[in-house]
C-alpha cells in the first residue's frame, strides 16, 4: 500500500514536472522575443548588460538554491547525529555546515549585485521600451525566477520520493 502511495505521488510529481517544464519552454521563447526587441531598442553595450543579466539570474538563483538544498541535507544530518556518531562524522559533517553556509552568504551577496544590475538594466530599458513592455519584461523576470525555483523544488522532491520507494521495495524480501 505504501509503496502504491509513493508510486502514485511520484507519478503526480513527474506529471507536475512536464507542466513546468512546459511552462520554462513558453517562457524561454518570450524570453527570445524580449532579447530581439531589446537588441533592436538599446545601443550595443547596453544589450550586452541585459544579456549579461539575464544569463546571470538563472546562474544566482540555481546556486542559491542548490547551495540551500545542500545545507538542509547537512542540517538534516546534523539533527540525526547521537551517541553512536563516530567523531570523524559529527566534524564532516560540522564542516560541510560551516564550507556551505559561508557559501549561501556568498550567493546572498552575489543575488543583492544582481538585483541592483537588475535595477540598472530595467532602468536602461525604461528609455525604450513602452510601459507595457517594461512590465512585460519585468513579468519575464519574475515568471523565470519562479519556474527556476518550481523546478528545482519538484526534482528535489521526486529524489526523495525516488530514494523512499527505493529503500522501501530494497527492504521487501
Amino acid at each position: 500500500e505504501l509503496i502504491s502511495s509513493l508510486r502514485s505521488k511520484l507519478q503526480t510529481l513527474w506529471e507536475e514536472r512536464e507542466l513546468v517544464l512546459c511552462e520554462a519552454r513558453e517562457c524561454a521563447e518570450r524570453g527570445r522575443e524580449l532579447e530581439a526587441m531589446v537588441r533592436d531598442v538599446c545601443k550595443p553595450n547596453e544589450f550586452e548588460r541585459y544579456m549579461m543579466f539575464i544569463g546571470d539570474l538563472e546562474k544566482v538563483v540555481s546556486l542559491l538554491l542548490c547551495l540551500s538544498s545542500r545545507l538542509a541535507r547537512v542540517q538534516n544530518a546534523m539533527r540525526r547525529i547521537n551517541g553512536n556518531t563516530d567523531a570523524e562524522e559529527k566534524q564532516s559533517l560540522n564542516e560541510r555546515h560551516k564550507l556551505l553556509s559561508r557559501q549561501r552568504e556568498d550567493a546572498k551577496d552575489l543575488k543583492e549585485n544582481l538585483d541592483r544590475r537588475e535595477r540598472v538594466v530595467t532602468g536602461v530599458l525604461a528609455k525604450y521600451l513602452t510601459d507595457q513592455q517594461l512590465r512585460d519584461y519585468r513579468h519575464f523576470v519574475q515568471v523565470k525566477t519562479s519556474l527556476l525555483i518550481e523546478q528545482k523544488d519538484l526534482e528535489e522532491q521526486i529524489k526523495f520520493f525516488e530514494e523512499q520507494l527505493d529503500g522501501l521495495e530494497q527492504s521487501i524480501p
